[in-house]
């Protein structure tokens, strides 16, 4: 059929059009079949519709396939992916969002039913935030069929859009609370068809009567059964169907046992009849969980908010014409020129190219006040443009910008689960298994000692009980806590770290860019030999920052900026070769040359280390440059202490945690400032081996370290240490595998840390106290036959929410001591960076040969 149009998704003959048609791109599409249909309709709901404008053919037809897996064999496709999937050479990581979370066993059960799939490496579940984190091989199995699993376990996942997940929040709360409305309403009326059943005398109501009344409960109690407690019968369905027994299991065989026995009752005119049990108990249920999802969104919702601060279109520069072009931030790629108005978030980590403004990093850091930029400095993508319109040059893609890294280290962190949650999940698991036996063993005692409650009896036993309550304990705590520590620009990177820094008896500091502002400054250099002193001090910057080109110490960063003002331009070095904790060796203009501490530099003039320092120079970091031939240069170097590290070390001391302080630098430098701030244990010289055999010491005495830094160097003494703590900025958290990183600039957000992690253990140990003491109490009163079905409801419903609400007062905790906002007047010039006090411009001292003056 050559005139016949072709399928606007796999490009096959359509021999009916106008029979299978889709909406794509605001047009109306024809589709050859329903899997192709089926197909074009989950693009366009998932927000995917850049699929058929960047594919390069076709797709595959899908009616070879059954509609429901066609639509999902699209997330194969590679344009596709790279929206949302992240592949290196481990293999391929993706965030999906799930609808149809409810409680914790609905996220054990995809995290078991995931991993059993071939190929699956990892599968993490965030209920607070509806999100899942798969980690597969792709030469093993098919993102399809992940998602294909999924929807066989009875939920519906899609790639994680937080528009959409809006729109899917807003669904399930309204479905939520129609189906509670309609249990209120059933409830309401079936109550005041058996009030007088309970309040008249026997004899009092006519049997006439008291059958209408039944009936009319029934036919109340029957929309409640079939609508509002459906969530509950697909929930244990989906249980049995993948061989578990969750939440839902012995909800149902308690309505089902209610319900069948007062129906049974209702036809034959006799017997005892629940329908006022099982509607409150639905209600209830019901309400709790509506509760649960309201406290769980709060919880969640400072992550929510991370992904929903990217705005979805920036303007792109063309930088040849000019020309302003509106594109997707997704397309935007490394080096291209896109312009922020005044008050737009920005897209993608990127620098300024022109421009003067005030930027607004609160979401990222937690500091309301607006901070100054210019052009060449660096601004996170989710910031917002407080001040005038900039031009900015992308540093990296969406996909890898900070706000993305931030995301993906919460999802990391809600992956590992503390020792207490993995025990109280494998707790709750065996505790409904163990429910269900004593359920029936309690209905089997009671028919010996009371036939006619035997049943009434093991519904109280089936219903009383709260496993919920058991395994959201820890996860509704660390979610609250999470969020909370978000709020204040603390990123929580590792579900264990709060549990670890509340557990932690010793800080161990790194001192330049933690206990300091990590923005030494050139001072002094301090030149050898015969000569201009001034063109001797040029030759020996340039060779510097030379040896120093691409390394990322503060101490790199104040060479090139001093090199930056010299007449002679820094010379690019042949070869160069860093040895850690050392200092760097390298060729420049055929010479080879080294830069570092003294130790290093003695290895070739043995003098250089064994000349004391100058008294005034105590405080001096030291810096010696060499050739082979001669000492060339001693660069000293001085940082400012942070205006509130004496208070947060004092405030740590007093909590009884011992201080230590370990630091590459020489021991004046390192005394000076342990001293400074009553830091007794303070090693300096210290390699990073020293480093990581001095933690590993401490750990050996059984005590629990807590190591602070800067998140990128000593890498091995921050893995090695109980819980790690990174001082540092948003821009370079791709770079660190610290477990908690405070984005803001301000050390007070240590002491805050330790404080909000204190609450938490408290809150976690509290919530598990309750929940098993509440089950141990609650458990054996039903089985006694103290307790009604419909007092087992209230107290089910009741303990569960107890847990959640615990956990909430977390949250407030997030907003103390908050920064208030700034005024920006726009257009006006961003303060200037003042000099630290007592820091003095570069000075030259023109010595007349080597002459040692200490070692770093």
């Amino acid at each position: 059929m050559n005139g016949a149009p072709a399928c606007y998704h796999c490009g096959e003959p359509v021999d009916r059009p106008g029979r299978w048609v889709a909406t794509v791109g605001g047009s109306t599409r024809d589709m050859c079949c329903a899997g192709c249909k089926a197909v074009a309709e989950a693009i366009v709901a998932a927000g995917l519709d850049d699929y058929y404008r960047t594919r390069s053919a076709p797709a595959a037809g899908a009616a070879i396939v059954p509609p429901a897996l066609a639509a999902l064999e699209v997330y194969d496709d590679a344009a596709v992916q790279s929206r949302f999937v992240r592949s290196n050479e481990t293999g391929c990581e993706a965030t999906l969002m799930i609808d149809g979370l409810r409680c914790g066993a609905c996220a054990w059960l995809l995290e078991q039913g995931l991993r059993r799939n071939p190929g699956v490496e990892a599968a993490s579940v965030n209920l607070a935030t509806g999100r899942a984190t798969l980690r597969w091989n792709p030469a093993t199995t098919r993102l399809s069929s992940l998602l294909d699993a999924i929807g066989q376990l009875g939920y519906r996942a899609l790639p994680f859009d937080p528009r959409e997940r809006e729109a899917q929040i807003q669904r399930t709360t309204k479905s939520m609370f129609r189906r509670l409305f309609i249990a209120g309403l059933g409830m309401m009326q079936v109550m005041m068809y058996a009030v007088p059943a309970y309040v008249a005398a026997p004899g009092d109501i006519e049997w006439q009567h008291e059958n209408l009344l039944r009936w009319a409960s029934l036919l109340l109690t029957l929309p409640v059964m079939l609508y509002s407690a459906s969530p509950f019968f697909a929930g244990a369905w989906r249980d049995l169907r993948a061989r578990s027994v969750g939440m839902d299991v012995p909800v149902v065989i308690g309505l089902l046992a209610a319900f069948v026995a007062s129906v049974r009752a209702t036809v034959v005119g006799h017997g005892e009849v629940y329908f006022d049990s099982v509607t409150m108990f639905v209600f209830l249920l019901l309400a709790a969980r509506y509760l649960e999802w309201i406290a769980r969104r709060r919880a969640g919702r400072a992550i929510d908010a991370l992904a929903a601060a990217v705005p979805d279109t920036v303007e792109r520069v063309d930088r040849d014409s000019g020309a302003i072009e509106r594109v997707a931030a997704t397309r935007l790629a490394p080096g291209e020129l896109f312009r922020v108005s005044v008050g737009e978030r920005i897209a993608v980590d990127a620098t300024i190219v022109e421009g003067r403004t005030a930027i607004d990093q609160s979401l990222l850091t937690g500091e309301s006040l607006p901070v100054a930029r210019a052009p060449g400095d660096e601004v996170p993508g989710g910031a917002i443009n407080a001040g005038t319109p900039v031009l900015m040059r992308v540093l990296r893609t969406s996909a890898d910008s900070a706000i993305s890294t931030i995301e993906r280290l919460v999802d990391r962190a809600a992956a590992d689960k503390p020792r207490l949650a993995s025990l109280a999940e494998r707790i709750a698991r065996w505790f409904v298994a163990a429910l269900l036996l004593l359920a029936a063993a309690v209905w089997l005692a009671w028919l010996h000692v009371d036939p006619a409650r035997a049943a009434q009896v093991a519904i109280a036993v089936l219903v009383v009980s709260c496993p919920c309550a058991l395994s959201m304990a820890t996860p509704a705590a660390l979610a609250a806590a999470t969020g909370a520590a978000m709020r204040r620009g603390m990123l929580v990177a590792r579900g264990d770290a709060l549990e670890q820094v509340a557990a932690c008896t010793d800080v161990v500091f790194d001192k330049t860019g933690t206990l300091t502002h990590g923005r030494p400054e050139l001072v002094q250099v301090a030149v050898f030999g015969n000569g201009a002193a001034d063109a001797m001090r040029a030759q020996a910057l340039s060779i510097a920052a030379s040896l120093e080109a691409g390394q990322a110490h503060p101490l790199a960063d104040a060479i090139r900026r001093a090199a930056g003002g010299t007449a002679q331009a820094p010379v690019a070095p042949g070869e160069c070769e860093t040895v850690p904790g050392l200092g760097v060796e390298g060729v420049v203009d055929g010479l080879r040359y080294r830069l570092g501490a003294a130790a290093f530099v003695a290895a070739w003039h043995p003098g250089v280390a064994q000349t004391g320092a100058d008294p005034t120079d105590a405080g001096d970091t030291l810096v010696w440059l060499a050739s082979r031939d001669a000492p060339v240069a001693r660069l000293h170097f001085r940082d400012r202490l942070r205006d509130e590290a004496r208070q947060v070390c004092d405030t740590l001391a007093a909590a009884g945690l011992r201080l230590h302080l370990l630091s590459g630098d020489r021991d004046a430098a390192v005394a000076q400032v342990a001293g400074a701030l009553g830091i007794e244990s303070a090693v300096a010289d210290a390699s990073p081996a020293r480093k990581l055999e001095y933690v590993r010491g401490l750990q050996a005495q059984g005590r629990r370290v807590l190591m602070i830094g800067d998140g990128i160097n000593d890498a091995p003494v921050l893995a090695a240490a109980d819980v790690s703590v990174a001082v540092g900025q948003a821009t370079s958290l791709a770079r660190t595998a610290a477990a908690v990183v405070l984005l803001g600039r301000s050390l007070d957000e240590l002491t805050a840390l330790r404080t909000l992690a204190l609450r938490t253990r408290s809150v976690v140990r509290t919530n598990l106290g309750w929940a098993l003491a509440y089950n141990l109490l609650a458990i054996p009163a039903a089985a006694a036959g103290w307790v009604p079905p419909w007092l087992a409801a209230i107290g089910m419903s009741t303990s569960s929410l107890l847990v959640v609400l615990n956990a909430l007062r977390l949250i407030p905790a997030a907003g103390r001591g908050a920064t208030p906002p700034a005024v920006v007047t726009p257009g006006a010039e961003p303060e200037a960076t003042a000099a630290p006090p007592g820091v003095a411009p570069p000075t030259v001292a023109a010595h007349p040969g080597p002459a040692a003056h200490g070692s770093p």
